[in-house]
């Protein structure tokens, strides 16, 4: 089914999200990669405030290409989910609504995603310069010292993912395995 959903996503938002679903997102997402969420993680062990409001944001695990002349940014491809990993529970705990990666997620975050009623969607890799024609505008807004993996708001126009883990815990990667199986 295909929805379209602004951000930051609302609670209400994230619970009517289904596994399988085509979504379009419209609004502020956050980037974030390996570097940053380990900065992000030292500042929380340090009891200091992350440079990003977590409470119902997306972060999209990528790092760009250089931006094209007029262009807002490069290729914009997603990085591989899991090695946000160890990080992610920390941040759905603290309301962080939904991540946009590719690949599968540990049963720690899977638990986190529903403990917190947030989502996990999938990019398309690959298709980096594809999608970053959905992003209008992009600025970097902490960890400028790391390049292409400090933190970027993003603005987004029908930006497409799909969901893969649900705010109940369905997992598309699990439910497409037993579909094909029984075909």
């Amino acid at each position: 089914m295909d929805k379209h959903i602004n951000a930051p996503l609302t609670d209400e938002d994230a619970k009517s999200l289904k596994a399988g679903d085509y979504v379009y997102i419209t609004g502020t997402i956050y980037t974030a990669r390996d570097a940053a969420h380990l900065r992000m993680y030292e500042a929380l062990d340090r009891n200091e405030p992350l440079p990003v409001e977590m409470a119902q944001n997306i972060i999209y695990y990528m790092g760009p290409s250089p931006a094209r002349e007029g262009r807002p940014i490069g290729s914009a491809g997603p990085t591989t989910a899991s090695r946000m990993d160890k990080y992610a529970p920390g941040l759905l705990d603290l309301g962080l609504k939904g991540m946009i990666g590719k690949g599968k997620r540990s049963d720690a975050v899977k638990e986190a995603i529903v403990r917190n009623g947030a989502v996990y969607f999938a990019a398309v890799g690959g298709a980096g310069a594809l999608l970053s024609k959905s992003i209008t505008a992009s600025e970097v807004v902490a960890y400028d010292d790391l390049g292409t993996e400090a933190i970027r708001k993003l603005e987004v126009e029908n930006f497409p993912v799909i969901v893969v883990i649900d705010s109940e815990g369905n997992n598309l990667y699990e439910t497409a395995i037993e579909q094909y199986k029984g075909e």
